[in-house]
C-alpha cells in the first residue's frame, strides 16, 4: 500500500481551505521491549534488598517455613523467630547452603523484655529498618463450652495468638516506617462472621482481636506508609494438622498462603490495607 498526503484527495472534493490536518505517516515498526535484564523465575526476585522478619518460623512443615522459603526465593533477607532454635535451625540452614541470608533468633514472643532485647539486636543488624513483619506465630487449642472451660487454656490462647502479634507490632513497626513496609497478621476463617465457633471460644477471641489489631495499626499508621492486613484462612495443609485432624477435611495448601503474603508484602499491594483476606 503506498502512503500519501490524504490532504490531497479531500482538496480535490472539498476546495475549501482546511484550517489543519496532519499528513499520514506510515506506521512506526513495532519495537519488542528488551527483557534481558528480567530475572528469570523465582518471583523475579521482587524482594531483593529487602529484609522480612517472620515470627513463629519453627517446625518443618508449618506454615511459616513455606513463608520464609518463598521470600528467601523472592530475594529477601530473613530474619526467622522462633522459640525453638533447634526446630527452625534445620531448614534455615538449608536456605543459607541455597544462598540466602537468613538468622535465626530465639525469643518468647509472649514476653515484653524479651522481644525488647530481639527488637534491639534486630534493629542493630538492619540498621534500624525492615521492610515486612509477617506474624504467623500463634496456635489452637478447643477451650470447650464456656461454662466448663479452663482459664488457663483461654489466657494461652490469648497468649500466644494476640500478644505475641501485640508485642511484635509495637516493637518493629518504629522500623518499617522508613520503608513504607507492611504488616500481615494471621486470624482464622472462624474469626469471620457466620462462622460455627462453639467450643472454641478463647481461640476465635484471640483470633478476633488479632483483626482489630490489625484495623487499628492499618488506621494509625495510615500518614506513615505503613499497610497492615490480615490472611484469615481455614485448615491450612500443615504436618500438624494432618496428624490432628479428619480425612475429609478441605485444606488451603500452604504455598497458597505463602503467595498470599508475599502480595500483601510486595509493592502490587502499596495502596491495600486495614483488608481481611480469607482463604479456602
Amino acid at each position: 500500500m503506498k502512503w500519501h498526503d490524504a490532504r490531497s484527495s479531500v482538496a480535490r472534493r472539498y476546495p475549501v481551505q482546511l484550517p489543519f490536518w496532519p499528513p499520514l505517516a506510515p506506521p512506526t515498526p513495532a519495537r519488542h521491549a528488551d527483557v534481558s535484564w528480567m530475572p528469570v523465575n523465582k518471583g523475579m526476585r521482587r524482594f531483593d534488598g529487602r529484609t522480612v522478619l517472620v515470627t513463629g518460623a519453627g517446625r518443618e512443615g508449618q506454615v511459616g517455613e513455606s513463608i520464609a522459603r518463598a521470600f528467601a526465593e523472592a530475594g529477601a533477607s530473613l530474619v526467622l523467630v522462633s522459640r525453638d532454635a533447634d526446630e527452625a535451625r534445620p531448614w534455615a540452614d538449608a536456605l543459607r547452603s541455597d544462598g540466602h541470608a537468613v538468622h535465626v533468633e530465639v525469643c518468647d514472643l509472649a514476653d515484653p523484655g524479651e522481644v525488647a532485647t530481639l527488637a534491639g539486636t534486630v534493629g542493630s543488624r538492619h540498621g534500624g529498618q525492615l521492610n515486612a513483619l509477617v506474624n504467623v506465630a500463634g496456635g489452637f487449642a478447643m477451650s470447650g463450652p464456656v461454662a466448663e472451660s479452663d482459664f488457663m487454656e483461654w489466657r494461652r490462647q490469648f497468649d500466644i495468638n494476640l500478644v505475641t502479634a501485640y508485642l511484635a507490632t509495637r516493637a518493629f513497626v518504629p522500623m518499617l516506617r522508613p520503608t513504607h513496609g507492611a504488616v500481615v497478621y494471621f486470624a482464622a476463617a472462624a474469626a469471620l462472621p457466620g462462622a460455627n465457633v462453639a467450643g472454641m471460644s478463647a481461640y476465635v477471641g484471640a483470633k478476633s482481636a488479632v483483626i482489630a489489631l490489625a484495623r487499628a495499626v492499618a488506621e494509625e499508621e495510615r500518614n506513615t506508609g505503613v499497610r497492615a492486613n490480615v490472611v484469615a484462612p481455614t485448615a491450612v495443609r500443615t504436618a500438624r494438622n494432618l496428624d490432628t485432624m479428619s480425612g475429609k477435611t478441605r485444606y488451603v495448601e500452604r504455598e497458597d498462603v505463602a503467595r498470599t503474603v508475599l502480595y500483601l508484602c510486595s509493592d502490587d499491594a502499596s495502596a491495600v490495607t486495614g483488608q481481611i483476606l480469607r482463604l479456602a
